[in-house]
């Protein structure tokens, strides 16, 4: 398989393999390799960040590590096949069952090609060549809320709402705010929109619009798991297309923009016209290595 990986020093059956001679090394001299790659750009330092950890480590270190990383999402993959692999995703605060831009960021890193992820929200087929990636999503599950909304929409700092819905994918909730007024420039209490995404049964709050038939804005706020703005999330931009689709009639391809609020802009292509599909550029911005000595 060519890969993506090899081109940037290391082949992919090195990620997550215990036996390999590099994975011993690592061990020997208590460093772990990590890559940076930024997701939904082709620009480095644009996009949103993923920290992908290259050499197997314990379980207690991960959450420790993507703490240390302070990025949105740090991964762990173990590849299990040529063509599969098993990975954890870590927030700064939390572990989550399915996320967005950690599957795409992964997987690319991986190599090109057509790769089957498993994580503990599911499995997802994710498609990889040199410019980006592709996923398929786990169909998502809605919920009216109706109970909680005006907290919601003071947390945001917005007047008024098309809708409120809670999606689940993969075992990733959100809370999604269809909204007609302008998002670029709220400022939300992190305080209060932890409580109104907890009491909704979510771990963030996303107000997103439409600015065309084919082009939606959204911004999302996660600060219940460490994250007070994420550039770009994969894993609400599924539901928030067939939201947009159901409640303003958009078309089913359409372009999410996200993150150009906080410097980080991301461009996210979703699909709803049959199996939901998220993608975007991806593009390496860094490596390096944990050195952990005494922790291995």
């Amino acid at each position: 398989m060519s890969t993506q990986c090899s081109r940037l020093g290391h082949s992919a059956d090195e990620v997550g393999k215990r036996g390999s001679a590099a994975g011993r090394l690592a061990a020997a001299v208590s460093t772990v390799r990590y890559r940076i790659v930024d997701v939904f750009t082709q620009t480095p330092l644009e996009g949103n960040p993923l920290c992908v950890v290259l050499d197997p480590c314990r379980s207690e270190l991960m959450p420790r590590i993507a703490r240390e990383v302070n990025l949105s999402e740090t991964t762990f993959p173990v590849q299990t096949a040529d063509d599969a692999y098993e990975m954890r995703i870590f927030t700064p605060t939390a572990e989550l069952p399915f996320a967005g831009h950690p599957s795409l960021g992964t997987a690319w890193l991986l190599g090109s090609g057509r790769w089957r992820q498993t994580t503990s929200g599911g499995t997802v087929i994710v498609e990889t060549d040199e410019r980006g990636a592709r996923m398929t999503q786990p169909k998502p599950e809605f919920a009216f809320i109706e109970k909680g909304a005006d907290a919601v929409l003071s947390a945001l700092g917005l007047s008024a709402a098309d809708a409120i819905y809670r999606s689940t994918a993969g075992g990733t909730v959100h809370v999604l705010v269809a909204t007609s007024e302008p998002i670029d420039e709220i400022t939300p209490n992190p305080e209060a929109v932890t409580r109104a995404s907890h009491d909704c049964g979510g771990i963030s709050l996303v107000p997103f619009r439409a600015i065309d038939d084919a082009t939606l804005q959204a911004r999302l706020f996660a600060p219940a798991v460490g994250v007070p703005e994420d550039p770009g999330s994969g894993s609400a931009a599924g539901p928030i297309g067939l939201l947009a689709r159901e409640i303003w009639g958009t078309e089913p391809s359409i372009t999410i923009r996200m993150g150009a609020e906080i410097g980080r802009p991301s461009e996210l292509e979703v699909d709803t016209a049959g199996e939901i599909t998220v993608g975007g550029r991806v593009v390496a911005s860094a490596e390096g290595r944990f050195l952990l000595e005494g922790l291995m």
